[in-house]
């Protein structure tokens, strides 16, 4: 029985694990960087460690300190959270080494879904849809020898690792070699590996995830779909669910497939197959995230099933209450509050928050670790704070986001705040029309983009 967890994050994502917990009845350990020793995760936590200076690798990316403060601690756990080391096997062997419970699925199926390349062969093999492209790792030569077959426009990425990068969309053979070298390198410093493997881009698409929780034994229940398909630079600014583009009939394409990958993998824990949904509604498998997800408070909204209540508890050995299919329950939007400045290319722009005032009433949940008076500080995600909304329908889950949005009073800093009031006004949205282009297509709709 669990008794003690290690949360091996920080920030909102510590704070959401360390209230898990406390529902749970099992005590929370907080680790921190110099950089976060006033941060509110802190103070929720039972016990805090501090592990190193502000710079990732010598702190929260430092898989000895952070074995060494559970393992000091007494821990019977270690919950990664996402981003850092959720998707590092290494991490998740180092643990079972230490004789730590690693909540999420086993190091072999981390590795399995991050090498991109293992991962299409892993899942064509369950019967997936994959994105015509390259059958591995594909040097230049090999890439512009399928662009000639397949045409172009062509996706470059990385084969170790996601979120964008090591990621070009190439649109014509002449910029094939330099997109290629810029990809290469780019991968190589951010997964200290520069294999690309080629497909070709999908264009007018919806990204769409299968959000599925694995009890490791071949036990999967799928819990409906979210669209992400709102994103700069690869990284999402919107959530929701269900899709405006997903039919009761895709769905359950779309779910049968993600749990017959579970399968195969003998998944365990929480994770998400990703898809893109092309305008004629075929489907195409992109990736898995075998962590939980930023945002997977729209479909803990939609199924009232707690996601990280639920990893902790298969973690512990009590596997599903259900297999199957979740039931699903009216609209939910999610709006990433980002310290960015949108009119200045998305500029992070950390400091102080000089006044914090969160939105409240029916169908609105707030997931932040900012506080009046925080300093955010420059060393890490932009994330600062996730507004949530449920409703009916898909019109009052709108009309109940734009409520929030004008509640909101975060000041101090610039913020993704106004931008995402300009998405949710915009036809494009209001109809479900957006595709992965929305930014660049609607620009002329979102004055918060504009310079002053």
């Amino acid at each position: 029985m669990l008794r003690r967890v290690l949360i091996a994050n920080r920030g909102e994502v510590a704070v959401r694990i360390i209230r898990a917990c406390r529902e749970l009845g099992l005590e929370a350990v907080a680790v921190y960087s110099t950089a976060d020793r006033d941060s509110l995760h802190l103070r929720l936590a039972d016990r805090a460690v501090h592990v190193g200076p502000p710079p990732p690798a010598q702190s929260y990316l430092n898989i000895a300190s952070l074995v060494a403060a559970a393992t000091t601690t007494g821990c019977d756990a270690v919950h990664p959270g996402w981003g850092f080391l959720a998707e590092n096997a290494e991490f998740a062997r180092a643990c079972e080494d230490n004789d730590l419970v690693f909540v999420g699925p086993r190091p072999e199926s981390i590795d399995t879904m991050g090498d991109k390349v293992r991962a299409k062969e892993t899942v064509a093999r369950a019967g997936l849809p994959l994105v015509p492209g390259s059958d591995g790792v594909a040097t230049l030569n090999e890439a512009q020898a399928l662009a000639a077959e397949v045409g172009f426009p062509l996706l470059l990425k990385a084969a170790a690792g996601g979120g964008g990068r090591g990621m070009r969309l190439v649109t014509a053979a002449r910029d094939l070699e330099s997109a290629y070298r810029v990809a290469q390198a780019e991968a190589e410093g951010a997964f200290a590996d520069g294999s690309l493997y080629v497909e070709r881009a999908v264009v007018d698409a919806h990204h769409v995830e299968i959000q599925v929780l694995g009890d490791g034994e071949r036990g999967v229940l799928t819990l409906g779909e979210r669209d992400c398909s709102i994103q700069r630079r690869h990284q999402k600014l919107i959530e929701e669910a269900p899709s405006p583009a997903v039919t009761p009939e895709l769905r359950v394409a779309m779910e049968d497939a993600a749990a017959r990958a579970c399968e195969a993998l003998r998944y365990r824990g929480a994770g998400t197959i990703e898809f893109l949904v092309d305008a004629e509604r075929h489907f195409y498998f992109i990736e898995m995230n075998t962590r939980l997800q930023v945002e997977h408070p729209v479909t803990e909204l939609l199924t009232g099933i707690d996601l990280a209540q639920a990893q902790l508890r298969i973690a512990d050995g009590a596997g599903l209450t259900r297999t199957g299919r979740a039931d699903l329950r009216g609209h939910a939007i999610e709006i990433r509050i980002n310290a960015e400045d949108p009119a200045d290319n998305f500029r992070p722009a950390p400091g102080l928050v000089t006044r914090f005032r969160p939105p409240l009433g029916p169908g609105v949940r707030v997931d932040t670790h900012v506080e009046e008076g925080y300093r955010i500080p420059p060393f890490y995600d932009s994330l600062i704070a996730k507004v949530i909304v449920w409703a009916e329908d898909r019109p009052g889950a709108i009309a109940r986001a734009l409520r929030a949005l004008d509640e909101l009073v975060l000041e101090g800093i610039p913020t993704t705040q106004e931008l995402a009031r300009d998405i949710l006004r915009s036809d494009a949205f209001a109809n479900g029309a957006y595709t992965t282009g929305f930014l660049t297509d609607a620009a002329g709709e979102l004055p918060a983009l504009e310079a002053a």
